[in-house]
C-alpha cells in the first residue's frame, strides 16, 4: 500500500548497541548490513553509535560492502557520519553546525524548539526507557508534537517504541508518526493525544491512497510530506521486532 510504505520508509533507525538489545559492535553491525541488503532495507534507517566507538565501528563495518550511514550520540569530525544526536540542558548550548544535529530535550518549552529553529537543527524525544517512570504520557507526547510542529522544528524519537500499536505500558510508532503527521498537516493537540492513545490495529485503515481513523484522514501524499520534514524517524534495538509486528497486523 502507498499509504504504509510513506509512513514506513526509512523509518528505523538501528540501535543494536543499546539496551535492551545490548549487542556487541561485531554483532550489531552485521546485522545492519543484513538489514541494509534484505527484503525490508527500505525500512531501514542510520546505524546509530556513539562517539567514542567510531574507530571500535570502522575495524568490525571494513568487511562489508555498501553505504553505512551513520547517526552519532555526541561530537565527532568522522567523515562518514549523516547525522549527530546531542544532549542538552539549556538553550543557549544549541548551535548552528555542519551536520544535522538532532538535541535531546530536558523538557519541552517554547524557548528550546525556538533556539533549534533559529539554529536550523532539530529535537530528539525520548518515548520509552527500562523503568515505568521513563515512559512518557500520551498527553506530554502530544505536547511535544504541538510545540515542535508550531516552530516548524523536524524530530525523531528514541527508546520504547518497539511496537506498531500502542499498548498497556509502551507507545506505538504507527500511533506516534501519525499523530505527528496529523499535527504538521494542522491537526489539534486532542486529535493527537486520541492518536496516540489508540490500542486496535483495525482502527487505522490504510490504503493506497492514504490512510484513516475515526475522523480523520491523511493521503499518502500528506503523510510522505510529513517523514521528509517532520516527523523523520526513531531509533529501535531491534529491526526484526518491528517488522514482524507489522507482518502481524498485515502491514507487510
Amino acid at each position: 500500500m502507498n499509504s504504509a510504505r510513506a509512513l514506513l520508509n526509512g523509518l528505523i533507525d538501528y540501535a543494536g548497541l543499546f539496551p535492551p538489545a545490548s549487542l556487541d559492535m561485531a554483532a550489531a553491525v552485521r546485522n545492519y548490513a543484513s538489514y541494509r541488503d534484505g527484503e525490508h532495507s527500505w525500512m531501514l534507517g542510520r546505524f546509530i553509535v556513539p562517539a567514542p566507538r567510531l574507530a571500535e565501528f570502522d575495524a568490525a563495518s571494513d568487511q562489508y560492502s555498501g553505504l553505512w550511514r551513520l547517526s552519532v550520540l555526541g561530537a565527532t569530525q568522522h567523515a562518514d557520519v549523516e547525522s549527530v544526536e546531542l544532549k542538552i540542558e539549556r538553550p543557549n548550548e544549541i548551535q548552528r553546525a555542519a551536520l544535522v544535529t538532532y538535541y535531546e530535550l530536558p523538557r519541552f518549552d517554547e524557548s528550546f524548539f525556538t533556539a533549534i529553529a533559529q539554529a536550523g537543527a532539530r529535537a530528539k524525544i525520548r518515548t520509552g526507557g527500562l523503568t515505568p517512570a521513563a515512559v512518557p504520557s500520551s498527553a506530554e507526547l502530544a505536547r511535544f508534537l504541538i510545540l515542535a510542529a508550531a516552530a516548524n522544528v523536524p524530530f525523531k524519537a528514541t527508546a520504547g517504541l518497539h511496537h506498531p500499536i500502542r499498548s498497556e505500558t509502551m507507545h506505538g510508532f504507527l500511533n506516534m508518526f501519525l499523530a505527528a503527521a496529523l499535527v504538521y498537516k494542522g491537526g489539534t493537540e486532542s486529535g493527537a493525544l486520541a492518536t496516540l492513545d489508540e490500542t486496535s490495529p483495525e482502527a487505522f485503515r490504510f490504503d493506497d491512497d492514504g490512510v484513516s481513523w475515526h475522523s480523520h484522514r491523511l493521503t499518502a501524499a500528506q503523510i510522505r510530506d510529513a517523514r521528509q520534514n517532520f516527523a523523520i524517524g526513531f531509533g529501535s534495538c531491534s529491526f526484526d521486532e518491528p517488522v514482524a509486528d507489522l507482518r502481524t497486523i498485515g502491514l507487510l
